[in-house]
Protein backbone atom coordinates (compact mmCIF):
# COMPACT_ATOMS: atom_id res chain seq x y z
CA UNK A 1 0.00 0.00 0.00
CA UNK A 2 1.31 2.93 -1.37
CA UNK A 3 1.01 5.99 1.72
CA UNK A 4 1.60 9.51 1.11
CA UNK A 5 2.50 11.77 4.13
CA UNK A 6 1.41 15.45 4.86
CA UNK A 7 2.79 17.97 7.15
CA UNK A 8 0.98 20.49 8.92
CA UNK A 9 2.49 22.62 11.05
CA UNK A 10 4.09 20.30 13.91
CA UNK A 11 1.32 17.31 12.96
CA UNK A 12 1.61 14.49 10.52
CA UNK A 13 -1.32 13.43 8.38
CA UNK A 14 -0.96 9.94 6.96
CA UNK A 15 -3.63 9.16 3.97
CA UNK A 16 -2.96 5.76 2.42
CA UNK A 17 -4.00 5.86 -1.43
CA UNK A 18 -6.47 3.96 -1.38
CA UNK A 19 -8.39 6.15 1.17
CA UNK A 20 -7.93 9.24 -1.23
CA UNK A 21 -10.08 6.86 -4.18
CA UNK A 22 -12.77 6.13 -1.73
CA UNK A 23 -12.34 9.64 -0.57
CA UNK A 24 -12.90 11.23 -4.31
CA UNK A 25 -15.60 7.86 -4.95
CA UNK A 26 -17.82 9.22 -2.52
CA UNK A 27 -17.60 12.95 -3.68
CA UNK A 28 -18.66 11.97 -6.74
CA UNK A 29 -21.99 9.75 -5.73
CA UNK A 30 -23.00 12.86 -3.66
CA UNK A 31 -22.41 14.78 -6.30
CA UNK A 32 -24.41 12.71 -8.88
CA UNK A 33 -27.38 12.54 -5.71
CA UNK A 34 -27.35 16.39 -5.32
CA UNK A 35 -27.45 16.75 -9.24
CA UNK A 36 -30.65 13.77 -9.62
CA UNK A 37 -32.68 15.98 -6.39
CA UNK A 38 -32.09 19.11 -8.58
CA UNK A 39 -33.65 17.26 -11.61
CA UNK A 40 -36.39 15.78 -9.73
CA UNK A 41 -37.52 19.19 -8.08
CA UNK A 42 -37.58 20.86 -11.41
CA UNK A 43 -39.73 18.27 -12.76
CA UNK A 44 -42.48 18.42 -9.43
CA UNK A 45 -42.28 21.95 -9.66
CA UNK A 46 -42.74 22.38 -13.62
CA UNK A 47 -46.27 20.90 -12.69
CA UNK A 48 -47.25 23.74 -10.60
CA UNK A 49 -48.76 26.66 -12.77
CA UNK A 50 -45.65 29.61 -13.58
CA UNK A 51 -47.98 31.81 -11.01
CA UNK A 52 -49.15 29.73 -8.55
CA UNK A 53 -50.77 30.65 -5.78
CA UNK A 54 -48.40 28.71 -3.43
CA UNK A 55 -45.24 30.31 -4.52
CA UNK A 56 -46.01 33.34 -5.15
CA UNK A 57 -47.18 36.36 -2.87
CA UNK A 58 -49.18 38.19 -5.78
CA UNK A 59 -52.85 38.03 -5.70
CA UNK A 60 -54.19 34.69 -6.77
CA UNK A 61 -56.95 36.15 -9.08
CA UNK A 62 -55.53 34.76 -11.95
CA UNK A 63 -54.95 31.26 -10.69
CA UNK A 64 -58.47 31.61 -9.32
CA UNK A 65 -59.78 32.43 -12.80
CA UNK A 66 -57.93 29.10 -14.38
CA UNK A 67 -59.57 26.80 -12.30
CA UNK A 68 -63.04 27.99 -12.73
CA UNK A 69 -62.28 27.88 -16.17
CA UNK A 70 -61.28 24.50 -16.02
CA UNK A 71 -63.98 23.81 -13.99
CA UNK A 72 -66.64 25.05 -16.25
CA UNK A 73 -64.93 23.46 -19.11
CA UNK A 74 -65.12 19.76 -17.38
CA UNK A 75 -68.72 19.86 -15.93
CA UNK A 76 -70.48 22.42 -17.08
CA UNK A 77 -70.89 24.41 -14.09
CA UNK A 78 -69.88 28.38 -14.08
CA UNK A 79 -69.71 29.04 -11.07
CA UNK A 80 -69.62 32.83 -10.88
CA UNK A 81 -73.52 32.47 -12.45
CA UNK A 82 -74.28 30.37 -9.30
CA UNK A 83 -72.95 33.72 -7.77
CA UNK A 84 -74.93 35.71 -9.59
CA UNK A 85 -77.83 33.91 -9.33
CA UNK A 86 -77.70 34.17 -5.92
CA UNK A 87 -77.70 37.86 -5.69
CA UNK A 88 -80.78 38.33 -8.01
CA UNK A 89 -83.99 39.54 -6.69
CA UNK A 90 -86.25 37.48 -7.28
CA UNK A 91 -89.89 36.33 -5.85
CA UNK A 92 -90.65 33.08 -3.90
CA UNK A 93 -94.43 31.98 -2.95
CA UNK A 94 -94.51 30.74 0.72
CA UNK A 95 -98.13 29.72 2.01
CA UNK A 96 -98.71 28.29 5.39
CA UNK A 97 -100.80 25.39 5.23
CA UNK A 98 -104.31 24.70 7.45
CA UNK A 99 -101.94 22.96 10.44
CA UNK A 100 -100.39 26.14 10.26
CA UNK A 101 -103.13 28.33 10.10
CA UNK A 102 -105.09 26.16 12.62
CA UNK A 103 -102.27 26.19 15.52
CA UNK A 104 -101.58 29.68 15.30
CA UNK A 105 -98.39 29.74 13.63
CA UNK A 106 -98.45 32.41 11.04
CA UNK A 107 -96.72 35.52 12.71
CA UNK A 108 -94.02 33.47 13.86
CA UNK A 109 -93.39 32.23 10.77
CA UNK A 110 -94.17 35.33 9.37
CA UNK A 111 -91.42 36.80 11.79
CA UNK A 112 -89.00 34.34 10.59
CA UNK A 113 -88.69 35.80 7.27
CA UNK A 114 -88.50 39.79 7.98
CA UNK A 115 -85.96 39.18 10.44
CA UNK A 116 -84.02 37.44 8.03
CA UNK A 117 -84.43 40.99 5.54
CA UNK A 118 -87.02 39.91 3.01
CA UNK A 119 -89.74 42.06 1.94
CA UNK A 120 -93.21 41.10 2.02
CA UNK A 121 -95.17 42.20 -0.83
CA UNK A 122 -98.26 40.13 -0.77
CA UNK A 123 -100.67 38.37 1.60
CA UNK A 124 -104.07 36.76 1.70
CA UNK A 125 -105.81 34.59 4.51
CA UNK A 126 -108.47 31.90 2.38
CA UNK A 127 -109.94 29.14 1.79
CA UNK A 128 -107.82 26.86 -0.82
CA UNK A 129 -110.47 24.99 -3.42
CA UNK A 130 -109.76 21.74 -4.82
CA UNK A 131 -109.24 23.74 -8.23
CA UNK A 132 -106.11 25.54 -7.16
CA UNK A 133 -104.66 22.88 -4.84
CA UNK A 134 -105.20 20.32 -7.70
CA UNK A 135 -103.23 22.96 -10.13
CA UNK A 136 -100.88 23.84 -7.49
CA UNK A 137 -99.82 20.20 -6.80
CA UNK A 138 -100.27 18.90 -10.62
CA UNK A 139 -96.79 17.92 -10.51
CA UNK A 140 -97.94 15.12 -8.05
CA UNK A 141 -100.86 14.03 -9.00
CA UNK A 142 -99.75 10.52 -9.52
CA UNK A 143 -98.34 9.84 -6.58
CA UNK A 144 -100.72 7.96 -4.06
CA UNK A 145 -100.49 10.39 -1.53
CA UNK A 146 -102.12 12.94 -4.09
CA UNK A 147 -105.84 12.44 -3.13
CA UNK A 148 -104.98 12.86 0.61
CA UNK A 149 -102.77 15.60 0.53
CA UNK A 150 -105.85 17.25 -1.38
CA UNK A 151 -108.23 16.85 1.39
CA UNK A 152 -105.41 18.22 3.81
CA UNK A 153 -104.93 21.38 1.69
CA UNK A 154 -108.41 22.03 1.66
CA UNK A 155 -109.90 21.60 4.68
CA UNK A 156 -109.36 24.98 6.52
CA UNK A 157 -107.61 28.18 5.57
CA UNK A 158 -104.24 29.13 4.66
CA UNK A 159 -102.42 32.30 4.28
CA UNK A 160 -101.08 32.55 1.18
CA UNK A 161 -97.64 35.10 0.74
CA UNK A 162 -95.60 36.78 -1.89
CA UNK A 163 -91.62 37.24 -0.48
CA UNK A 164 -89.30 39.35 -2.75
CA UNK A 165 -85.39 39.24 -1.57
CA UNK A 166 -81.98 38.19 -3.02
CA UNK A 167 -81.49 35.07 -3.23
CA UNK A 168 -84.87 34.65 -1.39
CA UNK A 169 -85.81 30.92 -3.28
CA UNK A 170 -82.92 29.05 -1.51
CA UNK A 171 -82.95 30.99 1.57
CA UNK A 172 -86.36 30.30 1.97
CA UNK A 173 -85.85 26.38 1.49
CA UNK A 174 -83.23 26.83 4.21
CA UNK A 175 -85.89 28.82 6.43
CA UNK A 176 -88.51 25.86 6.39
CA UNK A 177 -86.25 23.24 6.63
CA UNK A 178 -86.76 19.55 4.72
CA UNK A 179 -90.11 18.10 3.36
CA UNK A 180 -89.55 15.71 6.52
CA UNK A 181 -89.76 17.63 10.04
CA UNK A 182 -87.81 14.19 11.84
CA UNK A 183 -85.33 15.24 9.18
CA UNK A 184 -84.95 19.05 9.23
CA UNK A 185 -82.31 20.57 10.87
CA UNK A 186 -83.28 22.55 14.14
CA UNK A 187 -83.46 26.06 13.86
CA UNK A 188 -86.03 25.53 11.08
CA UNK A 189 -89.64 26.22 10.47
CA UNK A 190 -90.50 22.55 10.08
CA UNK A 191 -87.72 21.53 12.62
CA UNK A 192 -88.84 23.70 15.52
CA UNK A 193 -92.35 23.14 14.78
CA UNK A 194 -93.90 20.43 13.10
CA UNK A 195 -92.69 16.58 13.40
CA UNK A 196 -94.98 14.77 10.24
CA UNK A 197 -94.89 14.94 6.93
CA UNK A 198 -98.27 14.89 6.11
CA UNK A 199 -98.48 17.99 8.44
CA UNK A 200 -95.32 20.06 7.91
CA UNK A 201 -97.14 23.64 8.60
CA UNK A 202 -95.79 25.52 5.33
CA UNK A 203 -94.92 25.36 1.67
CA UNK A 204 -92.04 27.10 -0.23
CA UNK A 205 -91.10 27.15 -3.98
CA UNK A 206 -88.77 25.37 -5.28
CA UNK A 207 -87.46 27.51 -8.12
CA UNK A 208 -87.95 31.07 -8.73
CA UNK A 209 -89.48 29.88 -11.77
CA UNK A 210 -91.80 28.08 -9.79
CA UNK A 211 -92.20 30.55 -7.34
CA UNK A 212 -93.71 33.20 -10.32
CA UNK A 213 -95.74 30.75 -11.36
CA UNK A 214 -97.25 29.55 -7.85
CA UNK A 215 -97.87 33.71 -7.69
CA UNK A 216 -99.56 34.13 -10.66
CA UNK A 217 -101.45 30.88 -10.31
CA UNK A 218 -102.73 32.30 -6.37
CA UNK A 219 -103.68 35.68 -8.28
CA UNK A 220 -105.35 34.21 -10.94
CA UNK A 221 -108.08 32.30 -9.20
CA UNK A 222 -108.69 34.10 -6.47
CA UNK A 223 -109.32 37.56 -8.81
CA UNK A 224 -111.55 34.96 -10.50
CA UNK A 225 -113.52 33.78 -7.37
CA UNK A 226 -113.24 37.31 -6.33
CA UNK A 227 -115.41 38.51 -9.87
CA UNK A 228 -117.50 35.31 -9.72
CA UNK A 229 -118.84 36.40 -5.74
CA UNK A 230 -119.17 39.85 -7.42
CA UNK A 231 -121.17 39.04 -10.03
CA UNK A 232 -123.42 36.69 -7.75
CA UNK A 233 -124.04 39.93 -5.45
CA UNK A 234 -124.62 42.09 -8.08
CA UNK A 235 -126.99 39.92 -9.52
CA UNK A 236 -128.91 39.32 -6.40
CA UNK A 237 -131.98 40.65 -5.53
CA UNK A 238 -130.96 41.85 -1.94
CA UNK A 239 -127.62 43.57 -3.01
CA UNK A 240 -126.29 44.62 0.26
CA UNK A 241 -124.24 47.75 -1.95
CA UNK A 242 -127.43 48.98 -3.32
CA UNK A 243 -129.74 48.62 -0.16
CA UNK A 244 -127.47 50.32 1.88
CA UNK A 245 -125.73 52.54 -0.05
CA UNK A 246 -122.58 51.14 1.38
CA UNK A 247 -118.87 50.66 -0.95
CA UNK A 248 -116.32 47.97 0.17
CA UNK A 249 -113.08 49.68 0.95
CA UNK A 250 -110.44 47.11 2.04
CA UNK A 251 -111.92 43.83 1.69
CA UNK A 252 -114.94 43.04 -0.98
CA UNK A 253 -117.92 40.62 -1.10
CA UNK A 254 -116.19 36.99 -0.69
CA UNK A 255 -113.14 37.58 0.65
CA UNK A 256 -113.59 37.30 4.78
CA UNK A 257 -112.73 33.67 5.28
CA UNK A 258 -114.96 32.08 8.06
CA UNK A 259 -113.25 29.45 9.77
CA UNK A 260 -113.36 28.10 13.33
CA UNK A 261 -110.38 27.63 15.29
CA UNK A 262 -109.76 24.47 17.03
CA UNK A 263 -108.53 25.48 20.36
CA UNK A 264 -112.22 27.94 20.05
CA UNK A 265 -113.95 25.47 22.52
CA UNK A 266 -110.61 25.80 25.00
CA UNK A 267 -110.93 29.57 24.79
CA UNK A 268 -114.89 30.61 24.94
CA UNK A 269 -117.44 28.14 27.27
Amino acid sequence: MEAMAMFTGSNICVTSSSLLTTTNSNTTTRRTIASQLRTRSTTHLSAFPSKSHLFSSSSTTSYARTIRTRCSTESGIFLPRLIAALEQVDKTYIMVKPDGVQRGLVGEIISRFEKKGFKLIGLKLFQCSKELAEEHYKDLNQKPFFPKMINYITSGPVVSMAWEGIGVVPSARKLIGATDPLQAEPGTIRGDLAVQRGRNVIHGSDSPENGEREIVLATLLLTRKHQRATSEVLQSEQNPYLDHKTTALWFKEGELCEWTPIQQPWLIE
